[in-house]
């Protein structure tokens, strides 16, 4: 495409800007203002605060405040920095993350299709393991509380669950697992403290490797691996040798329609989600 000038000569078009940049919003629209905390390693006081400062300054924060400070004993102290940054980001050039390759199903549908291709219930075995004891995670999951609104796996009729609860070691996972004969093993990493919870997944996925070396894949020889977290981002399943990391916010039902998609065949996917239409059709 061109245009024409007023010399009468052609010039190329310029192309239109696709361009969304945004900046940090703070106290007004645009201000590029931002609030970040961290911890020092020296007393309070106010040299410390003009470390944290100095440190601020480094990271592009300018001008900067320290807007709190906490000692954390005698030896630390927790910041509050509040600054502006002068960084922009183009949101256009960002890409849209992949969509859920499972469709989300309803209980029913897990039910229906667990037992029309298994003719009996699928077995789940859940745990904290290491020294980490925050159950919060897994118990979010596994029991009928549930987590945002959605009830946990303890809810499906077809689904049996083993909550091994907190600080499990990896060889008593993997011999639960085998007693149980599990069809999945559902892992929950809260601590995150020098990357325990890498350094734990990649020897629990280790072990069931070692446990079962004839296996094909997850459902074919060995149990699913899954573990879930708020600090996997940053790793793939790959990285760890498990078959699927779940991240914060993660609900029951996305956990339990991950497990039939991974572990069931499509058909009986179809199947049961037909037949919970026909139910549904019948119950009106």
């Amino acid at each position: 495409m061109s245009v024409e000038t007023t010399g009468g000569t052609q010039a190329p078009a310029q192309p239109a800007d696709t361009r969304q940049v945004i900046r940090p919003y703070g106290d007004t629209t645009g201000d590029g203002m931002v609030q970040l905390s961290f911890t020092l390693p020296i007393p309070a006081g106010k040299r410390a605060d003009a470390a944290a400062l100095q440190l601020a300054g480094k990271m592009g924060l300018d001008p900067a405040s320290v807007v709190h400070a906490k000692p954390m004993g005698p030896d630390f102290t927790f910041f509050i920095v509040y600054g502006r940054v002068g960084h922009l980001i183009d949101y256009a050039s960002i890409p849209v993350p992949e969509e859920r390759a499972y469709p989300l199903l309803s209980s029913q549908e897990v039910n229906l299709a667990i037992r029309g291709a298994l003719n009996r219930r699928l077995v789940v075995v859940g745990a904290c393991i290491g020294t980490d004891a925050h159950t919060v995670g897994i118990d979010a999951i596994l029991n009928v509380k549930g987590f945002a609104g959605e009830k946990g796996l303890e809810y499906y009729r077809e689904i049996q669950v083993v909550n091994m609860g907190a600080q499990v070691t990896v060889e008593e996972l993997v011999e639960r697992a085998k007693a149980e004969d599990a069809d999945a093993v559902l892992v929950s990493q809260v601590v995150t403290q020098k990357n325990a919870h890498l350094h734990n997944t990649k020897q629990m996925a280790a072990a069931f490797h070692a446990e079962y070396p004839t296996a094909v894949a997850a459902g074919m020889g060995r149990p699913l691996l899954v573990v879930g977290g708020p600090r996997f981002d940053t790793v793939t399943e790959e990285d760890l040798g498990v078959d699927r990391i779940f991240g914060k916010g993660t609900t029951p039902a996305e956990v339990a329609s991950y497990l039939v998609h991974a572990l069931l065949p499509g058909q009986a996917v179809q199947d049961a989600r037909q037949a919970a239409d026909d139910e549904g059709e019948d119950g009106r």
